[in-house]
């Protein structure tokens, strides 16, 4: 799969070096690039492109000010020299961050991991049998059999599976999951919890037990859960 990009950042090194690192990526065309997000805004609208490589620290109009005003259609990946800046990055739902100085290695997982993304969705949800997600600053792949549910919390998610003791953690909203999961096998249950519908085994006053883990179910969600309970009672 091939995809167009362009990039924006005031720094003059920062955009050479990004230019020179998607013109020795086969799968990348740079239709654009811009040292300011005011230019960006003028004459990226005619791009139509699908991924954007876009500095944070901006004068004028800074890069998660510019986020809000992009394509939805366009996946972000942010650059930045501060790391507390990622979090923020997640809240408006970027594909990833990369943090300066980037390396090749760096910028080409996160090129890859657009791939992934605009792969599935052409996928039929129903047939995808595996998710990737960033924890720790690696890229996991999780087999979507093997997940129990899945918990929010404010800046990022736990991702509990019958195989590993120890939740999964990422840096995305519980919005983005959701998205990524078949609705046929992943049901919400409450503003903080996705569960597998096929692994849900004890239903205890209203409650879904995993252990010792008691998950409620919010009155918003009620109802479809309850159609859910009735399709297989």
């Amino acid at each position: 799969m091939n995809l167009t990009c362009a990039i924006v950042d005031d720094e003059p090194l920062a955009l050479d070096l990004l230019e020179s690192y998607v013109n020795k990526t086969p799968f990348l065309t740079l239709k654009g690039k811009y040292s300011s997000a005011v230019q960006a805004m003028k004459e990226l609208p005619d791009k139509q492109v699908d991924l954007l490589f876009l500095d944070i620290q901006m004068p004028e109009l800074n890069g998660l000010e510019f986020s809000k005003m992009v394509d939805t259609h366009t996946r972000i990946v942010f650059s930045t020299a501060f790391e507390q800046y990622a979090i923020d990055g997640y809240k408006v739902n970027a594909l990833d961050y990369l943090l300066k100085p980037i390396s090749y290695v760096d910028f080409l997982q996160a090129a890859n991991k657009a791939v992934q993304w605009f792969e599935l969705l052409q996928q039929p949800k129903e047939e995808i049998e595996s998710i990737f997600v960033k924890s720790d600053y690696k890229l996991v792949q999780i087999e979507l059999k093997k997940i129990l549910y899945i918990e929010g919390l404010k800046d990022y998610i736990k991702i509990y599976t019958e195989d590993q003791p120890k939740p999964i953690l990422s840096l995305m909203s519980m919005k983005a999951m959701e998205e990524l999961l078949p609705p046929n096998r992943f049901m919400r249950v409450h503003r903080s919890f996705i569960v597998q519908k096929d692994k849900i085994r004890i239903i205890d006053r209203g409650r879904i037990v995993f252990d010792k883990t008691y998950i409620p179910v919010s009155d918003s969600y009620k109802q479809p859960f309850q159609a859910f309970l009735d399709e297989r009672s």
